[in-house]
């Protein structure tokens, strides 16, 4: 195996299941005592083989031994570090590794579906499974002290995807990849921005961001979708702070090199900056109006992810539409609408169709061709039943689990979608390569034979998905 992909690996083949552990009641002292025994530099603390904690032998040093406190009388969870981070055993080992940079610890356990403790992973057991990974590029970004370095680590972000995506490291492991580093570079400009501007910034706002960013599904050429929610109890000097950091937060993400969104779906402008009741006025309207415009806004609203900040904005907004689609689903059936406007390019006898204008001749637009139906397909499926979990996938998932798609739609949407995203990809890398800006156009004439049928097929299944949205939400019944 490659030594890039020992990173999408789950953590479960490679962590160390042989964990000391202790209670929590513990005395320091005999911990000390049991860590010297078996020449470990740490305990997980449990209660009933849940992890609710870890002492380090730093944690001696600096808290029992440099204070002059008799070991024997404090107990483990005096002095253990608090709130843990783990890391589930089907994570990859670069979240993993991600979480450990970020956190500037040196180890995460590992837990099990049920919470239980599983094992544990160091970054220095990453490092013996590899010796060229993107743990540099992790640690420099959350050390970088300017703009000009975040903007050259922007750059280098997409040198590393090329470079995994040649190594024939999937697709669906290198969309996980750059949403993890596109956050960690956002999360280390904002700390730099309340660092030297803001430092007395309000702690009561989300910055969330949506669409493909939303959903951690961004390729190489991605813009800014992203807007602000604060909390209704700000003062007005409070109100101002916000959207002065909002503007600066925009123009440096430009600055590093972040596109604008040309649609302006940015949190700097004040329509995407808005209190939490404002958002819910908003939202309301949108979702009871079947403007396209309606339609397009309160989809997108759907995928908000809060990157830095009060979650429970984010969570609110959410809760209020699955509320809303409980006893209202004509803002879906309108949606369901528009996905069916998006139709594979599947000629009369089974052909596929390309562009013949003179700048996209001989090729398709492969996200308004297959990835925009499965991507926005699934969303309103998921709004309908309540599911908030972000990602494409994760909701097909759920789907599946809550039985309103079967398991062989469910997977042929999962491999379609693959596929489709792995042709853009693939494209995205060649463009770059020519010079050329990336985007979502694919050439049919660089495809082998199997690729072509296998897109044919994909095509076909999408058919066969926008018909079962097309009877599912009654699509006819609209004049």
């Amino acid at each position: 195996m490659s030594e890039e992909n020992i990173l999408f690996q789950p953590v479960k083949k490679y962590c160390r299941r042989d964990v000391a552990t202790c209670d929590p009641e513990d005395s320091v002292l005999k911990v000390a005592g049991v860590m010297r025994d078996l020449q470990i530099s740490s305990m997980v603390v449990c209660e009933e083989n849940n992890p609710i904690g870890i002492m380090t032998d730093r944690d001696l040093r600096n808290k029992v031994v440099a204070q002059g406190i008799d070991p024997a009388t404090i107990v483990a969870r005096d002095i253990m570090h608090a709130p843990l981070i783990t890391v589930s055993e089907d994570d990859f080992i670069f979240e993993a590794l991600y979480r450990i940079s970020k956190n500037g610890i040196h180890r995460v356990c590992v837990i099990d579906q049920d919470d239980r403790l599983a094992g544990i992973l160091t970054a220095t057991d990453i490092m013996r499974l590899q010796t060229r990974s993107p743990q540099k590029l992790v640690r420099d970004i959350d050390q970088a002290k300017t703009l000009e370095e975040l903007a050259s680590y922007h750059n280098q972000i997409q040198d590393l995807v090329i470079h995994l995506v040649e190594a024939g490291v999937p697709p669906r492991e290198l969309v996980r990849m750059i949403a993890l580093l596109n956050d960690q570079l956002l999360l280390r400009l904002i700390d730099l921005l309340r660092a030297r501007q803001f430092s007395g910034l309000t702690k009561k706002f989300a910055f969330v961001v949506m669409g493909s960013e939303g959903r951690r599904e961004q390729t190489l050429t991605t813009d800014q979708d992203n807007a602000i929610i604060y909390s209704d109890d700000l003062k007005d000097e409070e109100i101002a702070e916000v959207k002065a950091f909002s503007e600066q937060l925009i123009d440096s993400l430009i600055a590093i090199g972040v596109p604008p969104c040309p649609g302006g779906i940015m949190s700097k402008n004040e329509f995407w900056r808005r209190s939490f009741t404002q958002w819910g006025e908003t939202l309301d309207y949108w979702l009871t109006s079947s403007l396209p415009e309606n339609i397009l806004n309160g989809s997108m609203l759907f995928d908000l992810r809060t990157v830095y900040g009060d979650v429970n904005l984010e969570r609110g907004l959410k809760e209020r539409m699955v509320q809303h689609f409980s006893h209202d689903k004509m803002f879906l059936t309108h949606s369901a609408a528009n996905v069916l406007r998006f139709r594979p390019p599947l000629g009369l006898f089974g052909g596929i169709k390309v562009e013949h204008d003179e700048e996209h001749r001989g090729q398709l637009d492969i996200k308004k061709a297959g990835i925009f139906a499965i991507t926005e397909g699934i969303k309103i499926l998921a709004m309908e039943s309540g599911i908030m979990v972000s990602g494409t996938r994760d909701r097909g998932l759920a789907l599946f689990d809550k039985g309103v798609i079967n398991k062989k739609l469910a997977e042929n949407l999962d491999d379609t979608y693959d596929f489709l995203v792995s042709l853009r990809m693939r494209c995205q890398i060649d463009a770059i390569k020519a010079g050329m800006e990336p985007g979502n156009y694919i050439t049919m004439s660089r495809l082998n034979t199997m690729e072509k049928g296998r897109l044919k097929l994909a095509f076909e299944q999408i058919n066969e998905f926008q018909e079962f949205i097309r009877v599912h939400f009654r699509v006819h019944l609209l004049r």
